[in-house]
This record gives C-alpha cells, sequence and structure tokens, in this order.
C-alpha cells in the first residue's frame, strides 16, 4: 500500500457540473418547511435540516452562475442572476441559529436560486 494520494482539484468546476441536481426531494423540502406553521422541534434538528438547504442552495447557486457566465452580456438575465447570487450568498453567509425562522429562510433562497435557473434554461426572449 502507498502511502502517496491524489488531491482532485476541479477549478472549474467541471465534475461538480456534470453531476444533476438532486431536486424533488429538496423541493418537498422547500414546500414542507415553507408551510410550517409552529413545529416543535430541537434546535439541533433545526440546524441540521438549515444545513441540508444551505448545501443544497450552494449547489443551486453554482449551477446559477455557471449559466449566467455563459450568456451573452446583452442577456439581462445574467445580470438579474448576478443579483440573486449576491443576495444569496449574503444571507447563506449568515450564521445559523437553530429556529424554524433560519429554516425557512434557507428554504426560501433554495426556492428563489430554482426560481432564477428555471429563467436561465429557459429560452431567451425575443428582441424587438
Amino acid at each position: 500500500m502507498s502511502d502517496t494520494h491524489v488531491v482532485l482539484h476541479d477549478h472549474d468546476g467541471l465534475i461538480e457540473a456534470e453531476l444533476p441536481l438532486d431536486r424533488a426531494p429538496h423541493e418537498a423540502l422547500v414546500t414542507a418547511v415553507l408551510v410550517w406553521k409552529d413545529p416543535d422541534l430541537a434546535p439541533r434538528d433545526y440546524e441540521q435540516i438549515a444545513l441540508q438547504l444551505t448545501g443544497h442552495a450552494r449547489a443551486v447557486a453554482a449551477d446559477v452562475q455557471r449559466l449566467a457566465a455563459a450568456l451573452p452580456k446583452s442577456d439581462g438575465r445574467g445580470a438579474l442572476a448576478e443579483l440573486i447570487l449576491r443576495e444569496a450568498d449574503g444571507r447563506l453567509s449568515a450564521p445559523l441559529n437553530g429556529t424554524a425562522r433560519c429554516v425557512q429562510n434557507r428554504a426560501r433562497i433554495v426556492r428563489s436560486l430554482y426560481t432564477r435557473l428555471d429563467r436561465l434554461t429557459e429560452p431567451a426572449p425575443a428582441t424587438p
């Protein structure tokens, strides 16, 4: 057995770009979290759900970033995507606090990123 190992550095994110997002279960989680009225979970449970949503939001954001970067500069969808990405990054950088409100905020971020991702995968609007 060798004591050497290889560290994979995917600077351009090409490996990640080839992996499809596991969208359906995360959308179901977002839907469930957003309809909570007064859940009675332990703070650590809220933190685990928030961590799951945070990780997924970052993966969706990477896809949004990749698609937006490929758009021509004249396509306004790219500029809007950048705005959404900056807002999401700022909100995802906030510390987790183990509350339903924190989890719901993370769920809203995932939802807004998926909305933007869908807009970027639609055909470009026709210009008059």
